[in-house]
């Protein structure tokens, strides 16, 4: 997405497949008058936000991860590419690093590249993603949904009515997550990226606006 970052052994190397991600809310963006307000959650090296910023002149981007190699990494990289200061990067566990942001009902556009590997596929056949990456990187809990679950849920509160959800899933989870969207009777029906072997990989998702009978999370 015409950015170069630094990495670090103990956070996630982006991928190739996350730019089916960045571009589809690129477009979004594009599309919208005015500066957007964007949040880039579980942002690793913060290539998700670093490359909207570059793309989109006038957002104005949060982004937030959980352990302090990788947001002192993100940050680090923002400073880099002299987007600091329209890319604010914080630290906690997944939206609750925004407590203090006064974000609630006025973002734009939420993305999300969250671990989607089960617990148990990670030691199996997938340990070898263990010998460079960090398990926080790839590890999704039982079923590879967990943190999915809690981004569709609680991003309700922080996006405006009419506003947008994308985020990455595994081959195949797809309908896992369908289910989890509508679950939340906040979302319209979702759509699905894919990538280059038209394998669905990308959700893309919008908040009902108020007038259409927005749901509360459950």
């Amino acid at each position: 997405m015409g950015v170069t970052l630094e990495l670090a052994p103990d956070v996630l190397v982006p991928r190739e497949e996350t730019e089916l991600l960045g571009r589809n809310a690129a477009a979004i963006l594009r599309e919208r008058e005015g500066g957007a307000l964007v949040v880039d959650m579980c942002c690793g090296s913060g290539n998700l936000a670093l490359g909207l910023a570059a793309a989109i002149a006038d957002a104005r981007l949060f982004a937030a991860d959980l352990t302090d190699s990788t947001v002192a990494l993100a940050r680090r990289n923002a400073e880099r590419l002299g987007l600091s200061q329209r890319v604010t990067v914080r630290q906690g566990d997944l939206f609750e690093a925004l407590a203090g942001d006064d974000l609630a009902g006025k973002v734009d556009v939420i993305v999300c590249n969250p671990p989607y590997i089960s617990t148990g596929r990670l030691e199996s056949e997938s340990a070898h993603l263990l010998e460079s990456e960090p398990r926080e990187a790839f590890d999704g809990g039982p079923y590879g949904l967990s943190i999915h679950q809690r981004v569709i849920r609680d991003a309700v509160g922080f996006l405006k009515p009419g506003g947008w959800l994308l985020f990455e899933f595994g081959h195949g989870q797809e309908r896992q997550a369908a289910a989890l969207i509508a679950r939340t009777k906040a979302y319209e029906a979702p759509d699905f990226a894919k990538d280059a072997e038209g394998a669905p990989r990308v959700a893309i998702v919008r908040r009902r606006s108020d007038e259409t009978g927005a749901g509360s999370a459950a």
